[in-house]
């Protein structure tokens, strides 16, 4: 399997991670390393940088495929299998069919960053 389509997979098991993760015959385990791996692949913080050339992208090429791969080991195949059926119908044309799910997390962000420029400054 080639770089191009394991970003491919990632961009459908990225999804059904999170589905699988609300589902009640996943595991707690399964369920908080799930969350551990959709809270990096949605987090603008990384362990390294993007701005440094190179290893600023080495670490999502590294760790987010390996975060995944563990959830997914640990999630039953019948719910993974079926929260990738339900994750693949969430794209149309390699776009979210729903970008405003992405809202609630850029709110998060945005009260987190008034918050720690309230401390700075004040």
């Amino acid at each position: 399997m080639n770089w191009k389509s394991r970003a491919s997979q990632l961009k459908i098991d990225i999804p059904a991670i999170f589905l699988a993760m609300k589902d009640p015959e996943t595991p707690p385990g399964a369920k908080l390393l799930a969350g551990l791996t959709v809270a990096y692949a949605l987090s603008p913080v990384d362990l390294i940088p993007d701005f440094i050339p190179v290893l600023g992208y080495l670490d999502d090429l590294l760790l987010l495929p390996v975060l995944a791969a563990g959830a997914i080991a640990l999630i039953p195949k019948p719910v993974m299998a079926d929260c990738r059926a339900r994750a693949a119908g969430m794209w149309a044309d390699g776009k979210p069919k729903k970008w405003y799910f992405a809202l609630p997390i850029l709110a998060v962000w945005f009260l987190l960053l008034i918050f720690i420029g309230k401390a700075v400054l004040f």
